[in-house]
Protein backbone atom coordinates (compact mmCIF):
# COMPACT_ATOMS: atom_id res chain seq x y z
CA UNK A 1 0.00 0.00 0.00
CA UNK A 2 1.51 3.53 -1.28
CA UNK A 3 2.33 5.88 1.57
CA UNK A 4 1.42 9.18 0.99
CA UNK A 5 4.30 11.58 1.84
CA UNK A 6 3.96 15.42 3.30
CA UNK A 7 2.58 18.12 1.23
CA UNK A 8 6.25 20.05 -0.73
CA UNK A 9 8.26 16.79 0.58
CA UNK A 10 9.26 15.88 -2.99
CA UNK A 11 9.62 12.02 -2.43
CA UNK A 12 6.11 10.79 -2.99
CA UNK A 13 5.32 7.29 -4.28
CA UNK A 14 3.74 6.45 -6.77
CA UNK A 15 2.37 3.66 -8.69
CA UNK A 16 4.33 2.10 -11.60
CA UNK A 17 2.52 1.91 -14.97
CA UNK A 18 1.33 4.66 -16.76
CA UNK A 19 -1.35 6.93 -15.80
CA UNK A 20 -5.00 5.70 -16.87
CA UNK A 21 -6.94 8.25 -19.01
CA UNK A 22 -10.03 9.78 -17.64
CA UNK A 23 -13.19 7.43 -19.02
CA UNK A 24 -15.76 8.19 -21.44
CA UNK A 25 -18.99 7.68 -21.79
CA UNK A 26 -19.13 4.25 -23.68
CA UNK A 27 -15.79 2.83 -22.62
CA UNK A 28 -12.39 3.87 -23.83
CA UNK A 29 -10.51 6.89 -22.94
CA UNK A 30 -10.52 9.97 -24.47
CA UNK A 31 -6.97 9.43 -26.05
CA UNK A 32 -8.91 6.18 -27.92
CA UNK A 33 -11.67 7.81 -29.39
CA UNK A 34 -9.88 10.66 -30.70
CA UNK A 35 -8.10 7.78 -32.69
CA UNK A 36 -10.93 6.37 -33.68
CA UNK A 37 -12.23 9.59 -35.20
CA UNK A 38 -8.81 9.81 -37.58
CA UNK A 39 -10.11 8.73 -40.99
CA UNK A 40 -6.79 8.77 -42.90
CA UNK A 41 -3.17 9.12 -41.61
CA UNK A 42 -1.23 11.87 -42.76
CA UNK A 43 0.60 11.69 -45.72
CA UNK A 44 4.15 12.33 -45.05
CA UNK A 45 4.85 13.71 -48.73
CA UNK A 46 1.77 16.45 -48.30
CA UNK A 47 2.69 19.46 -46.69
CA UNK A 48 0.28 20.38 -44.82
CA UNK A 49 -1.22 23.94 -43.59
CA UNK A 50 -1.48 24.75 -40.01
CA UNK A 51 -3.87 27.58 -38.37
CA UNK A 52 -1.40 29.11 -35.69
CA UNK A 53 -2.59 31.97 -33.62
CA UNK A 54 -5.88 32.58 -35.89
CA UNK A 55 -8.33 34.25 -33.31
CA UNK A 56 -11.26 32.58 -34.78
CA UNK A 57 -9.70 29.38 -34.02
CA UNK A 58 -9.95 30.01 -30.46
CA UNK A 59 -6.83 30.99 -27.97
CA UNK A 60 -3.95 29.06 -28.26
CA UNK A 61 -3.74 27.36 -24.86
CA UNK A 62 0.04 28.07 -23.78
CA UNK A 63 1.00 26.51 -27.05
CA UNK A 64 4.43 28.18 -28.71
CA UNK A 65 3.54 28.71 -31.72
CA UNK A 66 5.97 29.18 -35.27
CA UNK A 67 5.98 33.46 -35.84
CA UNK A 68 3.73 34.36 -38.56
CA UNK A 69 6.14 35.52 -41.92
CA UNK A 70 5.35 39.46 -42.65
CA UNK A 71 3.32 39.93 -45.34
CA UNK A 72 1.64 42.57 -46.33
CA UNK A 73 -1.88 41.75 -47.70
CA UNK A 74 -2.32 45.46 -49.37
CA UNK A 75 -1.26 46.16 -52.72
CA UNK A 76 0.47 49.50 -52.89
CA UNK A 77 2.21 51.21 -55.94
CA UNK A 78 4.59 54.00 -55.70
CA UNK A 79 2.29 57.12 -57.31
CA UNK A 80 5.28 58.49 -59.07
CA UNK A 81 5.83 54.86 -60.45
CA UNK A 82 4.44 53.74 -63.24
CA UNK A 83 2.87 50.10 -62.94
CA UNK A 84 2.10 47.49 -66.08
CA UNK A 85 -1.42 47.56 -67.01
CA UNK A 86 -1.91 43.76 -66.79
CA UNK A 87 -0.19 44.36 -63.29
CA UNK A 88 -2.48 46.73 -62.10
CA UNK A 89 -5.79 45.06 -63.51
CA UNK A 90 -4.73 41.68 -61.54
CA UNK A 91 -3.84 43.66 -58.42
CA UNK A 92 -7.61 45.08 -58.65
CA UNK A 93 -8.67 41.91 -58.54
CA UNK A 94 -10.41 41.15 -61.65
CA UNK A 95 -8.06 38.25 -63.23
CA UNK A 96 -4.35 37.02 -63.50
CA UNK A 97 -2.07 39.40 -65.94
CA UNK A 98 -2.05 36.76 -68.59
CA UNK A 99 -5.85 37.38 -69.01
CA UNK A 100 -5.84 40.88 -68.56
CA UNK A 101 -3.32 40.48 -71.67
CA UNK A 102 -6.37 39.12 -73.20
CA UNK A 103 -9.19 41.46 -72.08
CA UNK A 104 -6.38 44.27 -73.36
CA UNK A 105 -5.64 42.79 -77.12
CA UNK A 106 -9.90 42.56 -76.98
CA UNK A 107 -10.48 46.19 -76.21
CA UNK A 108 -12.01 45.89 -73.29
CA UNK A 109 -9.40 48.18 -71.10
CA UNK A 110 -9.79 52.06 -71.19
CA UNK A 111 -7.21 54.22 -69.57
CA UNK A 112 -8.45 57.91 -69.45
CA UNK A 113 -10.65 57.32 -71.75
CA UNK A 114 -8.57 55.65 -74.71
CA UNK A 115 -8.80 52.37 -75.62
CA UNK A 116 -5.24 50.42 -74.99
CA UNK A 117 -4.42 47.55 -76.90
CA UNK A 118 -0.52 47.54 -76.84
CA UNK A 119 1.69 45.00 -74.88
CA UNK A 120 3.19 46.22 -71.85
CA UNK A 121 1.71 49.30 -71.46
CA UNK A 122 2.17 51.33 -68.15
CA UNK A 123 0.02 53.22 -66.13
CA UNK A 124 0.05 55.58 -63.09
CA UNK A 125 -1.91 54.94 -60.21
CA UNK A 126 -3.82 58.29 -60.40
CA UNK A 127 -4.95 57.28 -64.60
CA UNK A 128 -8.55 56.06 -64.56
CA UNK A 129 -8.56 52.53 -65.60
CA UNK A 130 -11.55 50.77 -66.83
CA UNK A 131 -12.28 47.45 -67.25
CA UNK A 132 -15.38 46.78 -69.63
CA UNK A 133 -16.62 50.11 -68.51
CA UNK A 134 -16.22 49.68 -64.91
CA UNK A 135 -13.62 51.72 -63.20
CA UNK A 136 -11.20 49.35 -61.40
CA UNK A 137 -8.76 49.65 -58.26
CA UNK A 138 -6.26 47.81 -56.40
CA UNK A 139 -7.24 46.70 -53.49
CA UNK A 140 -7.07 44.86 -50.13
CA UNK A 141 -6.10 41.19 -51.08
CA UNK A 142 -8.75 38.88 -49.33
CA UNK A 143 -8.45 35.27 -48.79
CA UNK A 144 -11.47 33.30 -47.22
CA UNK A 145 -11.66 29.39 -47.10
CA UNK A 146 -15.09 27.36 -47.22
CA UNK A 147 -16.16 24.13 -46.74
CA UNK A 148 -18.82 23.80 -49.58
CA UNK A 149 -22.06 22.60 -48.78
CA UNK A 150 -24.24 20.12 -51.04
CA UNK A 151 -26.49 21.90 -53.91
CA UNK A 152 -24.09 24.83 -54.39
CA UNK A 153 -22.62 25.99 -57.85
CA UNK A 154 -19.32 27.24 -57.72
CA UNK A 155 -19.96 30.19 -59.77
CA UNK A 156 -20.02 33.68 -59.10
CA UNK A 157 -23.78 33.87 -59.99
CA UNK A 158 -26.20 31.46 -61.61
CA UNK A 159 -28.86 32.03 -64.60
CA UNK A 160 -31.16 30.02 -63.15
CA UNK A 161 -30.69 31.96 -59.89
CA UNK A 162 -29.28 28.55 -57.76
CA UNK A 163 -27.59 29.30 -54.79
CA UNK A 164 -23.85 30.09 -55.36
CA UNK A 165 -20.58 30.00 -53.20
CA UNK A 166 -21.00 33.93 -53.08
CA UNK A 167 -24.31 33.81 -51.68
CA UNK A 168 -22.76 31.08 -49.01
CA UNK A 169 -20.11 34.10 -47.51
CA UNK A 170 -22.05 36.64 -48.40
CA UNK A 171 -21.32 38.86 -45.26
CA UNK A 172 -17.68 37.84 -45.05
CA UNK A 173 -16.05 40.76 -46.76
CA UNK A 174 -17.09 43.79 -48.59
CA UNK A 175 -15.04 43.29 -51.50
CA UNK A 176 -15.36 40.86 -54.88
CA UNK A 177 -13.96 37.81 -54.28
CA UNK A 178 -13.54 34.54 -57.11
CA UNK A 179 -13.82 30.67 -56.41
CA UNK A 180 -10.28 29.36 -56.98
CA UNK A 181 -11.29 26.70 -59.70
CA UNK A 182 -14.67 24.78 -59.29
CA UNK A 183 -16.28 21.66 -57.58
CA UNK A 184 -19.01 20.23 -58.94
CA UNK A 185 -22.76 21.17 -57.61
CA UNK A 186 -22.86 18.18 -55.61
CA UNK A 187 -19.39 17.90 -54.68
CA UNK A 188 -18.45 19.37 -51.29
CA UNK A 189 -15.57 20.11 -49.14
CA UNK A 190 -12.54 22.79 -49.74
CA UNK A 191 -12.71 25.65 -51.38
CA UNK A 192 -10.40 29.06 -51.74
CA UNK A 193 -11.66 32.03 -52.77
CA UNK A 194 -10.04 35.33 -53.17
CA UNK A 195 -9.60 38.62 -55.30
CA UNK A 196 -5.77 37.81 -55.31
CA UNK A 197 -5.79 37.14 -59.85
CA UNK A 198 -2.58 36.29 -60.03
CA UNK A 199 -2.43 33.56 -57.22
CA UNK A 200 -5.50 32.34 -58.29
CA UNK A 201 -4.34 31.99 -61.99
CA UNK A 202 -1.17 30.13 -60.61
CA UNK A 203 -2.73 27.69 -58.22
CA UNK A 204 -5.27 26.18 -61.41
CA UNK A 205 -2.07 26.39 -64.14
CA UNK A 206 -0.81 22.82 -64.49
CA UNK A 207 2.51 23.53 -64.33
CA UNK A 208 2.66 23.73 -60.54
CA UNK A 209 1.21 20.68 -60.02
CA UNK A 210 -0.97 21.68 -57.20
CA UNK A 211 -2.43 18.74 -55.08
CA UNK A 212 -6.17 17.93 -54.72
CA UNK A 213 -7.17 15.61 -51.77
CA UNK A 214 -10.77 14.02 -52.11
CA UNK A 215 -12.43 11.59 -50.16
CA UNK A 216 -14.66 9.61 -52.35
CA UNK A 217 -17.29 7.06 -51.42
CA UNK A 218 -18.17 4.43 -54.07
CA UNK A 219 -21.19 2.05 -54.94
CA UNK A 220 -18.86 -1.09 -53.87
CA UNK A 221 -15.78 -2.03 -52.17
CA UNK A 222 -12.67 -1.75 -55.17
CA UNK A 223 -10.39 -4.23 -55.56
CA UNK A 224 -7.12 -4.33 -55.54
CA UNK A 225 -6.91 -3.98 -59.03
CA UNK A 226 -9.29 -1.26 -59.09
CA UNK A 227 -7.00 0.68 -56.61
CA UNK A 228 -3.62 -0.49 -58.74
CA UNK A 229 -5.57 0.68 -61.72
CA UNK A 230 -6.46 4.29 -60.38
CA UNK A 231 -2.34 4.47 -59.28
CA UNK A 232 -0.90 3.35 -62.60
CA UNK A 233 -3.42 5.44 -64.53
CA UNK A 234 -6.94 4.88 -66.14
CA UNK A 235 -7.91 6.06 -70.04
CA UNK A 236 -10.42 8.79 -70.10
CA UNK A 237 -12.09 10.38 -73.26
CA UNK A 238 -9.87 13.31 -72.86
CA UNK A 239 -6.63 10.94 -72.38
CA UNK A 240 -5.05 9.10 -69.65
CA UNK A 241 -5.46 9.91 -66.08
CA UNK A 242 -3.84 8.74 -62.61
CA UNK A 243 -4.36 9.53 -59.24
CA UNK A 244 -1.19 10.66 -57.68
CA UNK A 245 -1.78 8.28 -54.59
CA UNK A 246 -4.58 6.28 -53.38
CA UNK A 247 -5.28 5.09 -49.36
CA UNK A 248 -8.43 3.14 -48.33
CA UNK A 249 -10.63 4.17 -45.61
CA UNK A 250 -9.11 2.26 -42.15
CA UNK A 251 -13.17 1.49 -41.45
CA UNK A 252 -15.16 2.02 -44.10
CA UNK A 253 -14.36 -0.45 -46.80
CA UNK A 254 -16.28 1.53 -49.71
CA UNK A 255 -14.48 5.06 -49.30
CA UNK A 256 -10.94 5.74 -50.30
CA UNK A 257 -8.88 8.89 -50.10
CA UNK A 258 -7.72 10.00 -53.75
CA UNK A 259 -4.54 13.04 -54.01
CA UNK A 260 -4.36 14.20 -58.04
CA UNK A 261 -2.41 16.92 -59.84
CA UNK A 262 -4.61 17.33 -62.54
CA UNK A 263 -7.92 19.54 -62.83
CA UNK A 264 -10.47 18.40 -65.30
CA UNK A 265 -13.53 18.38 -65.31
CA UNK A 266 -15.55 15.70 -63.00
CA UNK A 267 -12.03 14.08 -63.36
CA UNK A 268 -12.46 11.44 -60.12
CA UNK A 269 -15.91 10.74 -60.80
CA UNK A 270 -14.73 9.92 -64.60
CA UNK A 271 -11.90 7.68 -63.31
CA UNK A 272 -13.96 5.59 -60.51
CA UNK A 273 -16.04 4.86 -63.39
CA UNK A 274 -12.96 3.69 -65.75
CA UNK A 275 -12.63 1.09 -63.49
CA UNK A 276 -16.29 0.24 -63.46
CA UNK A 277 -17.58 2.14 -60.09
CA UNK A 278 -19.79 5.02 -58.96
CA UNK A 279 -19.19 7.72 -56.84
CA UNK A 280 -21.50 8.03 -54.39
CA UNK A 281 -20.30 10.71 -52.58
CA UNK A 282 -17.24 13.24 -53.24
CA UNK A 283 -15.44 15.89 -50.84
CA UNK A 284 -12.39 17.49 -50.69
CA UNK A 285 -10.38 17.49 -47.92
CA UNK A 286 -6.84 19.16 -48.82
CA UNK A 287 -6.44 21.42 -51.53
CA UNK A 288 -2.64 23.24 -52.23
CA UNK A 289 -1.82 22.26 -48.83
CA UNK A 290 -4.81 23.52 -47.20
CA UNK A 291 -6.64 21.25 -45.01
CA UNK A 292 -10.91 21.50 -44.28
CA UNK A 293 -10.07 20.41 -40.65
CA UNK A 294 -12.93 20.55 -38.28
CA UNK A 295 -14.68 23.46 -40.51
CA UNK A 296 -18.28 22.57 -40.75
CA UNK A 297 -20.53 22.01 -43.90
CA UNK A 298 -21.50 25.87 -45.52
CA UNK A 299 -19.03 27.83 -42.67
CA UNK A 300 -15.82 29.34 -43.63
CA UNK A 301 -12.76 31.19 -42.02
CA UNK A 302 -9.76 33.98 -43.33
CA UNK A 303 -6.23 32.27 -44.45
CA UNK A 304 -3.86 33.05 -41.79
CA UNK A 305 -0.73 35.18 -43.25
CA UNK A 306 1.26 31.93 -43.10
CA UNK A 307 -1.08 30.06 -45.13
CA UNK A 308 -1.61 32.93 -46.99
CA UNK A 309 2.51 33.09 -47.28
CA UNK A 310 3.13 29.49 -47.83
CA UNK A 311 0.52 29.11 -51.30
CA UNK A 312 2.41 31.85 -52.46
CA UNK A 313 5.93 30.39 -51.54
CA UNK A 314 3.92 27.17 -53.77
CA UNK A 315 3.85 28.96 -56.62
CA UNK A 316 6.65 30.66 -56.45
CA UNK A 317 5.02 34.18 -56.05
CA UNK A 318 7.43 35.84 -53.68
CA UNK A 319 9.67 38.60 -53.41
CA UNK A 320 11.06 41.06 -51.31
CA UNK A 321 7.86 43.44 -51.99
CA UNK A 322 5.83 40.98 -51.18
CA UNK A 323 7.50 39.80 -48.19
CA UNK A 324 7.53 44.01 -46.53
CA UNK A 325 11.40 43.48 -46.07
Amino acid sequence: MDEKSPRGSGNRTRKSGPKPGPKKAGGGTKRQSADRKRVFKRDDDEPQMRRRGDSKAGKSRGRKHEPVPIYDHEVRFDKNEPVRLNKYIAAAGVCSRREADSLIEQGKVTVNGVVIREMGQKVMVKDKILVDGQEVRPEEFVYILLNKPKNTISTTDDERDRRTVLDVIEKATGKRVYPVGRLDRNTTGLMLLTNDGELAHRLMHPSYKIRKVYQVETNMVLSDEQITALRNGVQLEDGPARAYRVDRHPVLANVIRMSIIEGRNHQVKRMISAVNAEVISLKRVIYAGLEIDDLRSGKWRSLSRKEIFQLRQLVKLLDKKTLNL
